[in-house]
């Protein structure tokens, strides 16, 4: 059997996450499918996918030569079309996950500048305010917020965060700004958060601060809750990408500045190293120029 038609219907199957769908989409046979599937097994020595009656998962080793197949079927993709004279360009569709909110804000006007330097690209943007696993989901990128935990993944940084306290000017004269995070029990708290149990929040480097606060309004939406400070009801912890054009605009005001923890920084993602598609190499290269030239992730807040 052809290793590389062997580790195509392989891909096809991680992504249909099922061998009846991959053999459907490869106009192939199911026994066809399973057969390459254990061509594979047998040569690496190692299980690749959990097979269950309704769905198909990826074993930790079978995650790892998932990747690597990806990598490889994408460097003959290339080499193939180099022999042929034709140099490799963005093709298919690329798929990228981020936070909702960041992904809004500023990884979309990326990805449509993507999609008009590129018109025979697709895209798929999925924002979610969890950390997928983005090789078996089939995901080419993720925008990552905080210290990289995965260490076998490729991650270019481009800007950071700051956890910030913030509320409307009109607050601030109303009620006075707050000098100390201990200030804060004195103020009308609001939380982005599902949970109604008392929230601790940490401030400091050097010398960190715990500190528990109960807040007034709490809702899992950020977008309301900034609402609610820029109205002036309340003071808000938020991320200051969050927050940005709030500040910019004046609408919103940061206060103990001198208490935040430490940045978080931010990361593009990707499972293939250096032998990433030309379609994921091409983005990172757009997103790379565009976000670190971006002063709200780059720059200093008020």
């Amino acid at each position: 059997m052809d290793r590389f038609q062997a580790m195509r219907i392989f891909v096809r199957v991680v992504e249909a996450r099922s061998f009846a769908g991959a053999a459907r989409q490869l106009h192939s046979s199911p026994p066809a499918v399973t057969r390459a599937v254990a061509y594979l097994e047998g040569i690496t020595g190692a299980r690749l996918l959990t097979r269950t009656t309704r769905s198909v998962t990826l074993t930790e080793p079978g995650a790892r030569y998932y990747a690597d197949c990806k990598r490889l079927l994408a460097a003959l993709n290339e080499a193939e079309a180099a022999a042929g004279g034709e140099y490799a360009k963005p093709s298919g569709t690329l798929t990228i996950t981020a936070p909702v909110l960041f992904g809004q804000m500023y990884v979309f006007p990326v990805l449509t500048e993507f999609l008009d330097l590129y018109p025979e690209m697709r895209g798929h943007a999925l924002l979610l305010d969890r950390i997928v696993n983005i090789v078996e989901e089939g995901i080419d990128i993720a925008i990552r917020i905080g210290h990289m935990a995965d260490t076998s993944m490729s991650a270019i940084k481009v800007g950071t965060v700051r956890h910030i306290v913030c509320g409307s000017p009109d607050y601030f004269a109303r009620n006075g700004r707050p000098q100390v995070p201990a200030d804060l029990g004195a103020h009308k708290v609001i939380a982005s958060t599902g949970s109604s149990v008392p929230l601790d929040w940490q401030f400091g480097r050097d010398h960190k601060i715990n500190l528990s606060v109960t807040a007034r309004l709490q809702s899992n939406s950020i977008a309301a809750n900034r609402e609610a400070a820029a109205d002036g009801w309340g003071v808000l912890r938020m991320l200051s990408y969050q927050a940005a054009p709030y500040i910019q605009d004046g609408l919103l005001e940061v206060v103990l500045t001198e208490y935040e923890p430490e940045p978080l920084p931010i990361h593009i993602v990707h499972p293939e190293g250096r032998h990433a598609s030309a379609k994921v190499r091409a983005f990172i290269d757009l997103a790379v120029d565009r976000l670190r030239s971006d002063k709200r992730i780059n720059g200093t807040l008020p």
